[in-house]
C-alpha cells in the first residue's frame, strides 16, 4: 500500500467522514430549494464539537460526487471528446446520449435536470450548514465558513456554466409559495467571484494530510482563474441568435494562474500517468479534486463506463468513446495518447488479451460505422482514470481533479495571447508541458504561429491533449470561435451537424419551470 492510499483510507479526518455522510444524509430530505435539509440539526443541539462540526461538512463535500457525474458527462458528450453509440439493446435509453452528442437535446431530457439538482443540492446542503453557524461558536469558524461559501460557489460556477442565469439562493429555505426569479448570468458570475474574493484569505494555502481534500486558496484561485478565462462568455448573453460577449478579464485570469504558478504549493506531477491512476491521492500537481474511496458506493465508475464487458470485473458498460477524429489529432508521439485505447483489447487487471461475446478477438476500432447500430468493438475507449488495483467492484479510489496546475499554463498561455497576440511567454508555457509527454522532446516555435489566430488554435488542440475528458472541452469549444467567427462548439463534427446558436447554454429542465412559476427559460427553447 502507498503512502497516499493510507491517507484516504485511515478513519480519521474529512475523507473518513465522507464514508460516513450517507448516515448524515438521512437528515437531508431535499433535491430542489423548496425543502429544508438537516432539520432536526441546529446550532444549540449539534455544533458543540469541532468533530459535529467536521461531520456536518461532510455531506457539502459528498455532493461533489454526484455533482461531478452529472456534470462531466453532460460536458463531454456534447463536445466532441465523447460519444456514446447505441449498441445493440445498450445506451439508447430513449435517444438522451444522441441528442446530447447532436445537441438536439429539450428542456424534458432527464440528465439535465439531474445536472440541476445536484448542483442545488450542495447549494442546499451548504446553505443549512452556515445559516446554523450563525448562531454556534466553535474553533477555526472563519474558516469554516469561508470553505462553505467556496463550496456553494463551485456549485453556482457548475450551474451557470450549464445553464446561465440562475436564481442566487444563500437562504436554507424558500417560499414555497414565491419561489425565487432568475439572477441574469452575470449576476451570477459577480456572485460567485465575491463569494471568492471572501472566502480567500480565510481559507489555508494547504491542509494536513488528514484533512486532504478540503478548499484551499488554491482551489479559490484555480476557479477565479478559470472563470477570467471565460469571462466573456460567463459576463456574456446568449439569445437566439448566439452569444453577446461580455466584458474580457485576460489580465484577471493571468493573475490568478501566476498566484499559483508562483505559490510553491503545487508542481507538475513528472510522470504524467500518475496525476489519474488509482492511488492519486498525493499528487502534488492536484489543487483541487473530487475526492474518491476504493470503498463501496464512494469510488470513481469511469471505467465502467467506457470498457468492454470483458475487460474488468465486475463487467463494465461498454458506453463512451472518443471520435476517429479526435483520437487522430493526437501525434502518435505524445504519451497521452496511451490513455486511449485502440486494436487488440486487453484485459486492464490481468494484461490478457480479451474476446467479444461472440468469442472472436476484440479490437477497438477509431471509425464508428452508426452511432445508432454500432459493434461492441467500434469506438476507440477512454482510458485516462485506470483501474484501482484496491477497487471494490466497480468503486475505485481515483481522485477527479477538476482544477489541476497543467491547466493554469495553459490559461496563462491563452490570456496572454489574447493579451499581446503571438509572444514567446505562452510558447514557453505550453513547451513545459509538452516536454514530459514527447521522449525525445518535440517543442513548439514561435515562428509556426505568427498571428494571434494561429495561436489560439494551437492553444485549443493543446488543451485538448492535456484536459481530454476533464470536463473542459465544451467550456474551450463554446470561449474559442471557429475560422468564421461561430463558436467552435456550433461547428458540425462526426455524427453532428452545425448547431442552432441558443444551444451555447442547456436549456433549464422542464422539471424545475413547472416547479417554478418565476423562470424563465433560456433562449430558444
Amino acid at each position: 500500500m502507498k503512502a497516499g492510499r493510507f491517507i484516504k483510507t485511515t478513519q480519521t479526518g474529512l475523507l473518513a467522514l465522507l464514508a460516513a455522510a450517507p448516515l448524515l444524509l438521512a437528515l437531508h430530505g431535499c433535491t430542489d430549494l423548496t425543502e429544508e435539509p438537516f432539520g432536526a440539526i441546529t446550532a444549540e443541539n449539534f455544533y458543540r464539537t469541532d468533530e459535529e462540526v467536521i461531520a456536518a461538512l461532510a455531506p457539502v463535500y459528498a455532493q461533489l460526487r454526484s455533482a461531478l457525474g452529472d456534470y462531466q458527462q453532460t460536458a463531454e458528450v456534447s463536445s466532441d471528446e465523447a460519444v456514446v453509440p447505441t449498441r445493440g439493446s445498450d445506451w439508447f435509453d430513449g435517444g438522451m446520449w444522441l441528442d446530447l452528442h447532436r445537441q438536439t437535446w429539450t428542456p424534458s431530457i432527464g440528465f439535465l435536470n439531474g445536472a440541476w439538482l445536484s448542483a442545488y443540492t450542495g447549494v442546499a446542503r451548504a446553505n443549512t450548514v452556515l445559516d446554523n453557524l450563525e448562531g454556534a461558536s466553535v474553533n477555526n469558524q472563519e474558516v469554516i465558513v469561508a470553505e462553505l461559501r467556496a463550496l456553494r460557489a463551485f456549485y453556482y460556477y457548475q450551474l451557470m456554466d450549464m445553464f446561465g442565469g440562475v436564481p442566487i439562493v444563500t437562504e436554507p429555505s424558500v417560499d414555497p409559495q414565491n419561489p425565487p426569479a432568475k439572477n441574469t448570468r452575470a449576476e451570477v458570475f459577480n456572485f460567485i467571484e465575491s463569494e471568492l474574493m471572501a472566502a480567500r484569505d480565510q481559507l489555508p494555502a494547504s491542509w494536513p494530510a488528514a484533512s486532504y481534500g478540503r478548499m484551499t486558496q488554491g482551489a479559490v484561485d484555480a476557479m477565479l482563474a478559470n472563470m477570467y478565462l471565460n469571462a466573456e462568455v460567463f459576463t456574456g448573453e446568449v439569445t437566439a441568435s448566439g452569444l453577446q460577449r461580455g466584458t474580457a478579464r485576460w489580465q484577471d485570469a493571468v493573475t490568478a494562474a501566476d498566484r499559483l504558478l508562483n505559490s510553491g504549493q503545487y508542481s507538475l506531477e513528472p510522470n504524467w500517468f500518475d496525476v489519474f491512476d488509482g492511488d492519486n491521492s498525493n499528487s502534488p500537481e492536484h489543487i483541487f479534486v473530487v475526492a474518491h474511496l476504493a470503498e463501496s458506493g464512494l469510488g470513481m465508475n469511469f471505467i465502467m463506463r467506457t470498457l468492454h464487458y470483458n475487460q474488468f470485473a465486475p463487467a463494465p458498460w461498454n458506453g463512451f468513446a472518443t471520435l476517429a477524429e479526435t483520437y487522430g489529432a493526437f501525434d502518435e508521439d505524445d504519451i497521452r495518447r496511451q490513455s486511449l485505447l485502440a486494436g487488440q483489447a486487453f484485459n486492464v487487471e490481468t494484461g490478457e488479451p480479451v474476446n467479444n461475446r461472440q468469442g472472436q478477438p476484440l479490437i477497438f476500432t477509431p471509425e464508428i460505422n452508426d452511432i445508432t447500430n454500432a459493434t461492441e468493438g467500434e469506438g476507440v475507449r477512454i482510458f485516462k482514470f485506470p483501474d484501482d488495483p484496491n477497487h471494490e467492484g466497480p468503486d475505485n479510489g481515483n481522485d477527479y481533479p477538476f482544477f489541476r496546475l497543467a491547466e493554469m499554463y495553459i490559461i496563462k498561455a491563452e490570456a496572454l495571447n489574447e493579451l499581446r497576440g503571438p509572444n514567446q511567454e505562452s510558447i514557453d508555457l505550453l513547451n513545459v508541458l509538452r516536454a514530459r509527454v514527447f521522449d525525445p522532446d518535440e517543442p513548439l516555435q514561435l515562428a509556426d504561429y505568427p498571428t494571434k489566430e494561429a495561436l489560439r488554435q494551437r492553444i485549443l488542440q493543446e488543451r485538448l491533449f492535456e484536459l481530454f475528458y476533464e470536463a473542459k472541452r465544451r467550456q474551450d469549444l463554446v470561449r474559442i470561435p471557429g475560422p468564421d467567427g461561430t463558436p467552435s462548439f456550433l461547428l458540425p463534427w462526426t455524427f453532428k451537424d452545425r448547431s442552432q446558436p441558443f444551444r451555447l447554454l442547456f436549456p433549464i429542465p422542464q422539471t424545475q419551470m413547472d416547479a417554478n412559476p418565476n423562470l424563465v427559460q433560456n433562449p430558444g427553447y
